[in-house]
């Protein structure tokens, strides 16, 4: 990554962090995937049982294949034929591992979902949420986060879910 993107970046990130804890929530900083990884396993313990919606940004810093190798009762709902117990085993973990669509500089998430397992997951399940969520989903504003999540995030996943929606057809 560039050096002046990675210095924007860390500033950029001590302000989203802030607007996390307005709201109640910790955040953390990772430079690159590896730390990413690193603090993801250290906030949950071993002996855990974890689930996850489509977070494309955990399978990016190998945080998926680290917890089935490791001791933890990872419920892979990619490996599992029943999808429906797949996404209900969300509500009983003990942690739920998510990502956004997008988020504002001040903490706010934003989240689009076709059947809404990972929205609800995230609302009235599991223990705890850990939401690995990459720089480059964070906008200036809640406009420009919803922005995002409409004309890019959605499509993307759209496509990357083999819909036939208009924004899987026009990106």
């Amino acid at each position: 990554m560039n050096e002046n993107i990675a210095k924007r970046y860390a500033l950029l990130a001590k302000k989203v962090i802030k607007g996390l804890e307005s709201r109640q929530m910790s955040g953390y900083y990772a430079a690159d995937k590896e730390e990413a990884l690193r603090i993801a396993l250290s906030l949950i313990p071993e002996g855990s049982t974890v689930t996850m919606g489509g977070a494309m940004s955990a399978h990016e810093i190998g945080l998926p294949a680290a917890l089935a190798e490791g001791n933890y009762n990872f419920i892979d709902r990619d490996k599992m034929e029943d999808k429906r117990a797949a996404m209900l085993a969300a509500y009983d973990a003990d942690f739920f591992l998510a990502s956004a669509n997008a988020m504002t500089e001040d903490g706010v998430i934003i989240n689009i979902d076709g059947n809404a397992n990972r929205v609800s997951a995230i609302a009235q399940g599991p223990k705890k949420v850990v939401f690995i969520v990459g720089m480059n989903k964070v906008c200036s504003d809640l406009d420009g986060a919803m922005k995002r999540a409409r004309n890019v995030a959605s499509p993307t996943n759209a496509q990357r879910f083999g819909l036939s929606t208009p924004c899987a057809k026009t990106g």
